[in-house]
């Protein structure tokens, strides 16, 4: 009898321990779910498609800013120096068209989808244009390990685009971007991949200007892809 009650007491704990468990797992889902979710009912669809709009066009200051940016960061990769090349990538004005390509897309807005493609050409023609004039001017002509290393596109770059696109497109999704996007323009390094093709232009070397260009674009591209994901995800009309 005593046996039988034992038996009986432990299967009750045995049970409770159970509920308890399953308590924990369900509680731990929710935190986490709640922990990575970001709502998109605050969100000002109009104010933040506004920011990103306005940055797509590229005449007048814009333009020459990314000219500076170019000579920057040529200059960076010429002399092998990496705070140069951070430097240049902070100033630049590259990822406007880039973003809005990714939403104009994700948004079927056929308008600015030709605006966006319009002005990353023309910022391309623009970066190439300067970078080669640079390289073709400069008496330093040797190829040096940071110019070296946007020649041979990797796996990794494509996973460094889509993540650095997933924080820009979140981070102009909120209020305050100004911890995240300098941080976004480094990580996806659009700018020495494009001075690279530069300097394969300048010094007629094929090999170093396709490497380079391709980087160029997987990064533009994965970009693009990163911002259509979270303005779909974001419901934007």
């Amino acid at each position: 009898m005593q046996e039988n009650n034992k038996t009986t007491e432990e299967s009750k704990n045995n049970k409770n321990l159970l509920k308890q468990f399953g308590k924990l797992i369900i509680d731990s889902f929710d935190l986490l779910r709640e922990t990575l979710r970001f709502n998109d009912a605050n969100i000002n669809h109009e104010e933040v498609r506004n920011n990103i709009l306005k940055d797509i066009p590229f005449k007048g200051y814009n333009v020459w800013i990314l000219i500076c940016s170019i000579v920057i960061c040529s200059v960076g990769l010429n002399i092998n120096s990496t705070a140069v090349v951070i430097g240049a990538m902070l100033i630049s004005p590259l990822m406007g068209p880039i973003l809005g390509l990714g939403l104009s897309i994700g948004t079927n807005d056929l308008d600015n989808l030709k605006s966006s493609i319009k002005n990353f050409l023309i910022a391309l023609g623009v970066s190439l244009l300067t970078s080669t004039i640079f390289f073709l001017v400069t008496p330093l002509h040797d190829a040096q390990s940071e110019l070296l290393a946007r020649t041979q596109p990797t796996f990794l770059d494509a996973l460094i685009a889509i993540f650095g696109g997933l924080a820009g497109i979140i981070a102009v999704s909120r209020k305050d971007v100004s911890n995240v996007f300098p941080g976004v323009a480094i990580a996806t390094a659009l700018m020495p991949p494009i001075c690279t093709a530069g300097y394969g232009i300048a010094n007629g070397n094929m090999h170093f200007f396709l490497g380079a260009l391709y980087l160029f674009l997987l990064n533009s591209v994965f970009i693009s892809i990163a911002t259509l994901v979270i303005v779909r995800y974001l419901h934007f009309p």
